[in-house]
């Protein structure tokens, strides 16, 4: 569970006890770390290098031989060279990657829960939300084996019933499995699908 404290609205003059009513939920955004290392690794060594060419140019040194290459080429080379477009689709590929990371809040694996105070924001990993979903159908009546993918939007379980019919096993899946996501407190309950079968020959020869 995923918990940041976030600081509380100063209250104005005049103004009561706050009202009883459900903050908004926003989703977790991830700091990405890595990218932005890197990408500021590369742009710092990048206008490093070429602020010391152009400080050496302005000393009256001849400048680097790679940027003599990159300006002769740039100059010669016409744009429908096959090195041209391929250093163009890189850099358009790279664009859109850091556009993406920039516009989405990443931290799919952690569901907000619902705000019960308006300076504390707490998430649910989606690993842990399945395991108890998991445990809690497991001790449903005539329910041999269960297996449970949570989503961001969606719950699947599929269980295994070796007695009992198999529309009583689903019944009573469902209850049980609406009762358990109502207590995880998400601030959007998933939506459920439930799969309720006999074992198969494989399974029984597990067990």
């Amino acid at each position: 569970m995923t918990t940041t404290p976030e600081p509380a609205p100063a209250a104005g003059p005049g103004t009561d006890a706050p009202a009883a009513h459900v903050p908004h939920v926003r989703r977790f955004w991830s700091v990405r770390r890595i990218p932005a290392a890197l990408l500021a690794a590369v742009v710092l060594g990048g206008a490093g290098l070429l602020l010391y060419d152009v400080a050496a140019v302005r000393a009256d040194r001849s400048a680097m031989a790679w940027r003599r290459e990159l300006a002769h080429a740039l100059a010669t080379r016409p744009l429908d060279d096959v090195v041209i477009v391929a250093g163009a689709a890189v850099a358009v590929v790279l664009g859109i990657w850091l556009l993406v990371l920039a516009a989405t809040p990443g931290l799919r694996a952690v569901l907000p829960m619902r705000r019960e105070h308006t300076d504390v924001r707490a998430g649910l990993d989606r690993e842990a939300a399945a395991l108890t979903l998991r445990d809690r159908v497991m001790e449903v009546s005539g329910v041999q084996s269960v297996r449970v993918r949570v989503g961001r939007a969606k719950v699947a379980v599929r269980a295994v019933s070796h007695f009992r019919a198999l529309d009583e096993v689903r019944a009573d899946v469902e209850t049980v499995l609406a009762g358990a996501v109502a207590e995880l407190g998400l601030a959007r309950p998933p939506a459920m699908r439930v799969r309720v079968a006999r074992p198969t020959r494989k399974e029984g020869k597990r067990k």
